[in-house]
């Protein structure tokens, strides 16, 4: 009985080039990611500080209030439309990284299967 070992490695070749496309785009997809939460971070940190430099300064309780009011409905708008938005990129994120596994896992193998069936057969008899 005889192995066709460039059959095997011909046969393995394409789930491992989808794998490793796989893997590069999951990267790139969560490094984009983390850049926007950071940059989203940073953005939030410098709206607070300037809030509560506001809200020192201010005299009267009801200016107080008002201020404290229309930052919280700020805040809120800025993270509803951050979450929409990372979820969309984690969304495009699954959606990229199993595009290559897709299609490889579509395709026909490289390998006829009679080279490896042939092997098998002969060692079962």
């Amino acid at each position: 009985m005889s192995v066709n070992f460039p059959n095997i490695k011909a046969f393995g070749k394409a789930p491992f080039e989808a794998l490793t496309a796989a893997t590069a785009s999951s990267t790139k997809g969560l490094q984009a990611i983390a850049a926007e939460t950071t940059d989203y971070s940073k953005k939030s940190f410098e709206k607070s500080r300037v809030h509560f430099e506001k809200l020192i300064g201010v005299k009267k309780i009801g200016e107080a209030i008002q201020l404290q009011s229309d930052f919280a409905r700020s805040a809120y708008e800025d993270f509803v439309a951050q979450a929409t938005k990372i979820g969309e990129m984690y969304s495009s994120l699954a959606n990229e990284t199993f595009k290559p596994i897709t299609v490889a896992s579509s395709e026909k193998p490289s390998v006829p299967a009679e080279s490896w069936k042939a092997p098998l057969a002969a060692k079962q008899n």
